[in-house]
């Protein structure tokens, strides 16, 4: 993230160092679980990426084909998150990312039918606000004997029973299932506004040398509908849905330790997407960036400088001990836009194989003047990473940030 990120270009990283060890074994099969350990995301993915496709050039996008896989680049994600209500008010927050990241450009062939050229991870989380609830999780699985795969036509991502699947000829509306611990969610997103290319007619760039970049495309409102299990309640829901989706093989430049990554949906009908990636001097990166999407799906490109993010506050996890950012007031002078972004609840950090945080949050301001009001997701990377990696010296860099 990308809309969020921008390219995310988060998980994709650290799955590499997570499960390709297992992958590469062949034979044996670890079950999907809780990934244990915590590493650093700006420093996970390496590797030789000769071989693969860059993203060089605006493309022709195709839909539904392009919901589907694009194994020539080294990593791809597929980006759900949401706000939710249920019919007595209470609010609801999810999570449900799926993220392919190929081993090798040229995989040998291999004699074990377990053996696989790609590895597929898949994190869920809800926040249950009203209970002051978070909970989240991961599963990895190697791309073999339908343990995880993806495909275009029809459209379905999946990783063991996780899934996100067309059920129309266009791939909509796309229905997510996921179920883990005392939760579950079955829901249908239709597709709202139209597809928002970001970027230069999708080619996000994310530094200065050729094929430093990612093919990104957002459906920024996405109407959902569906059920929510609660321990033993099945609470019907309802709200606004966004996907982002993004494929690339560049990494991104040494200097960069992390991203901070915003995706609002406003009461007034617009969307607004802004991903600000954090040098090693807490400067902004030059190839930060965002859309502000009007209501009837027109999109403006936003620069680093179009936008200001000023932290309110901070907190700090018992668990990692990471200190991070909460709270926000984001400015789009051009667009007279200002807003004061709070997260529905403090502790909303993922550990997962990585630690990163990523929540629901409300937004008050105004516009033009007017008040406005609005909710989305904000994504922390890179927090707490900081000094390891300046310790680490050239450490390789993340696929792009989502």
């Amino acid at each position: 993230m990308t809309s969020r990120r921008a390219v995310f270009w988060l998980a994709g990283a650290l799955a590499v160092a997570t499960i390709a060890a297992m992958v590469l074994r062949g034979g044996e099969r670890r079950p999907a679980g809780r990934v244990q350990g915590a590493l650093a995301v700006t420093s996970a993915l390496g590797g030789d990426a000769a071989g693969f496709a860059r993203a060089e050039r605006p493309r022709e996008f195709a839909f539904p084909a392009d919901h589907g896989p694009h194994p020539d680049y080294r990593t791809e994600w597929w980006y759900y998150t949401g706000n939710l209500s249920g019919p007595d008010g209470r609010h609801l927050g999810f999570q449900l990312t799926f993220f392919r990241i190929a081993l090798s450009a040229a995989p040998a062939p291999r004699q074990s039918a377990w053996g696989a050229s790609q590895v597929y991870l898949a994190h869920f989380a809800l926040t249950n606000t009203r209970a002051t609830r978070f909970q989240a999780w991961s599963r990895t699985a190697r791309g073999a004997l339908g343990l995880a795969g993806a495909e275009g036509q029809p459209f379905r991502v999946w990783v063991d029973d996780w899934s996100a699947e067309g059920e129309g000829p266009d791939g909509l509306p796309m229905r997510l299932r996921a179920a883990a611990g005392d939760v579950a969610i079955d829901l249908a997103l239709d597709g709202g506004k139209p597809v928002v290319l970001q970027g230069e007619r999708g080619l996000s760039r994310k530094g200065g040398e050729p094929g430093n970049a990612s093919f990104y495309y957002s459906l920024t409102r996405m109407p959902a509908r569906g059920q929510v299990r609660l321990g033993g309640e099945i609470v019907p829901v309802a709200g606004l849905a966004w996907m982002d989706r993004e494929w690339s093989t560049s990494a991104l430049g040494p200097d960069v330790v992390g991203w901070d990554w915003f995706a609002l949906q406003l009461d007034d009908a617009r969307d607004l997407m802004y991903y600000r990636l954090r040098r090693r001097d807490g400067t902004a990166d030059p190839w930060s960036g965002g859309s502000l999407v009007d209501a009837a799906g027109g999109v403006r490109p936003l620069a680093r400088d179009d936008v200001r993010v000023e932290p309110r506050g901070a907190w700090t996890s018992p668990r990692s001990g990471v200190r991070y950012p909460s709270g926000w007031r984001m400015t789009v002078p051009s667009a007279d836009l200002v807003l004061d972004i709070a997260p529905r609840l403090a502790d909303q950090e993922l550990d997962v194989g990585t630690r990163y945080w990523e929540g629901a949050v409300a937004a008050r301001g105004t516009a033009g003047g007017r008040a406005v009001a609005g909710h989305g997701y904000v994504e922390l990377v890179g927090y707490g990473e900081d000094v390891a990696a300046a310790t680490e010296g050239a450490a390789p860099g993340v696929d792009n940030p989502r």
